[in-house]
């Protein structure tokens, strides 16, 4: 019985088959994603679930404190330039006062990531317990060059 491809006159078939050699490849390629690891390189914060009942706008807290970070590399503090150990101790006082104040954070639209990741893990495990995002409305319109036309079409 002749194979596919070939002659049924009897000499020996001169093409490799191909088959096994891609179910191999094919099953290393399929182990091989399996075992790449998942990447975990993002920072959990625990945000705040919302209050059905807010409180009376005269109860509302104006203490408010906004961490700036610059695309230079600074950490802005209501303003005034502060390091890290500074910014923890900073969020210790805050902490103790009562009511808390709010911690506002805004970063600039090319401040560093890397930068940003560690201010964060520095609030995380500070204890804030008032903590928003601010500023975000500046960047609504993702994926737009800034002289795109305001119809949204580019």
């Amino acid at each position: 019985m002749a194979m596919s491809g070939g002659k049924d006159d009897g000499s020996p078939m001169l093409d490799m088959n191909m088959t096994p050699l891609i179910d191999v490849l094919l099953v290393l390629l399929i182990m091989f994603i399996i075992t790449i690891p998942v990447a975990t390189h993002s920072v959990n914060i625990d945000l705040p679930q919302p209050n059905p009942n807010p409180p009376p706008e005269d109860m509302i807290d104006p203490i408010k404190n906004k961490i700036v970070l610059t695309q230079t590399g600074e950490i802005l503090w209501n303003g005034e330039g502060i390091d890290q150990s500074e910014l923890v101790r900073n969020l210790q006082l805050t902490r103790d006062i009562v009511p808390e104040p709010e911690l506002q954070f805004e970063p600039e639209a090319q401040a560093s990531y890397d930068l940003s990741a560690r201010v964060l893990n520095v609030i995380k495990s500070s204890g804030v317990t008032k903590f928003g995002f601010v500023g975000n409305e500046q960047y609504r319109v993702f994926g737009k060059s800034p002289s795109a036309p305001a119809g949204g079409q580019q």
